[in-house]
């Protein structure tokens, strides 16, 4: 069983910074962090392999969002740069059953979400 806490969320400005924690990680497994918006389906935002040197993002996340993880302390982490009111969602950490990309819109795990709101 796999459980996993996401924290960090919250109501921020257009152009701050957040960091995203997510507790429970395995190691062996990828890790990623998808994100859904009021009405809109959820979408995978980044993902990370189990030895960190793998990473994938999404378009709209590439050079603003960064991904990283702690194996020692079973944390996974996403660092929001330069946020807009467009990323306002409820934020999923998700574990993944292999330590591979290759199905990053389909992982067997999630956590309950954390809310961030972005002001303009």
């Amino acid at each position: 069983q796999v459980r996993l806490v996401e924290s960090g969320g919250g109501l921020v400005q257009a152009g701050d910074s957040l960091r995203l924690s997510c507790s429970g990680s395995i190691s062996a497994y990828s890790m990623g962090w998808f994100r859904q918006a009021p009405g809109k389906d959820r979408e995978v935002v980044a993902a990370i392999t189990g030895s960190g040197q793998g990473t994938y993002y999404a378009d709209f996340a590439k050079g603003r969002f960064s991904i990283s993880r702690d194996n020692g302390k079973r944390m996974v982490y996403l660092q929001m740069n330069g946020l807009k009111p467009d990323d306002t969602a409820v934020y999923y950490c998700a574990a993944y059953l292999s330590n591979t990309l290759y199905s990053v819109d389909s992982p067997q795990y999630w956590g309950q979400g954390t809310q961030v709101t972005v002001s303009s």
